[in-house]
C-alpha cells in the first residue's frame, strides 16, 4: 500500500517507480533520435512482426555513443532485423569505419535494405544474408567490435565464432541477456531462455574477457576481449 508523505500526498514506496513515467523521463533527457530513425521505428512497428525486437531510441543512442567511445574500424552485427541498430552503429563510426551486418532471414532484405541505402550512412554498411556462423568466416576479416542480437539458442556458438575473429582489446555487445527476467525464473525452460542462461554462464567463466551486464531494456552484456 502507498504511504502518505508529510504533506498528505500519496507516494510510491522507495524503489518503486512507474515504469512508463521513468522511461518517458529518460527519453526526454537524452539525445533525440533523428527523424529518419524515428520513421524507421514507426515503419518497423507497423509492418513487421515482433517490432519490439528493434533496439529503439534509448539503446540506439547508447550504441552510437559506445561506437564513438571505442572508435572501431570494423564492426560486425549478427541479427540485422529492421536495421535500426545497424544505422545507430553506422552513425557513430569514424570516417573510415565500416559495419558488416548479417541477417539470416532472407525475407527481411526487402524491408531493411532500402532503409540502409537511403540513409546518410549507406557507404558504411554492407548487409549479408545468411547464417552468420557461415558468412563471417568467409569474410576473412578481423573486427574491433560486434553486436550480437541473433538466435538466442546459438549465442554460445556466435560468441566463440566472434571471439575467433575479434581483435584483442575488441568488444562484444550481446543483447537480450536478461530475457525479460526469464533467466531467473525456475519454471522457464524454453530453448531461448536456456540458450541465454548457458551463454551467460559461459561468458562469466571465460577468463579471456572482462564482462558486465547492464539492465537496459532486455539486458545488454558488454564484453571486452583482453587475451586470445
Amino acid at each position: 500500500m502507498n504511504e502518505k508523505n508529510e504533506q498528505g500526498h500519496h507516494s510510491l514506496p522507495i524503489g518503486r517507480v512507474r515504469e512508463g513515467s521513468l522511461d518517458d523521463y529518460i527519453l526526454a533527457h537524452i539525445d533525440k533520435e533523428s527523424d529518419y530513425l524515428h520513421r524507421l521505428w514507426r515503419a518497423t512497428q507497423l509492418h513487421l512482426l515482433y517490432g519490439r525486437m528493434a533496439s529503439g531510441h534509448l539503446q540506439g543512442r547508447l550504441l552510437k555513443m559506445l561506437v564513438g567511445m571505442i572508435r572501431p574500424k570494423l564492426v560486425l552485427e549478427i541479427g540485422t532485423y529492421s536495421g535500426y541498430s545497424g544505422l545507430c552503429i553506422a552513425e557513430g563510426l569514424p570516417e573510415d569505419g565500416h559495419l558488416h551486418t548479417v541477417e539470416i532471414n532472407d525475407e527481411q532484405e526487402d524491408f531493411t535494405l532500402p532503409w540502409f541505402q537511403n540513409s546518410p550512412w549507406t557507404d558504411k554498411i554492407t548487409m549479408h544474408i545468411g547464417d552468420a556462423l557461415e558468412v563471417v568466416p568467409r569474410l576473412g576479416l578481423r573486427f574491433d567490435m560486434a553486436f550480437v542480437d541473433g538466435d538466442k539458442r546459438k549465442y554460445v556458438e556466435y560468441y566463440e565464432m566472434v571471439m575467433a575473429h575479434l581483435n584483442e582489446g575488441g568488444y562484444i555487445l550481446a543483447d537480450n541477456t536478461l530475457w525479460d527476467g526469464h533467466v531467473v525464473e525456475e519454471q522457464a525452460h524454453d530453448a531461448q531462455t536456456e540458450g541465454i542462461r548457458v551463454f551467460n554462464d559461459h561468458v562469466a567463466a571465460d577468463e579471456r574477457v572482462e564482462k558486465v551486464i547492464l539492465p537496459l531494456r532486455d539486458g545488454l552484456t558488454i564484453i571486452r576481449k583482453v587475451k586470445n
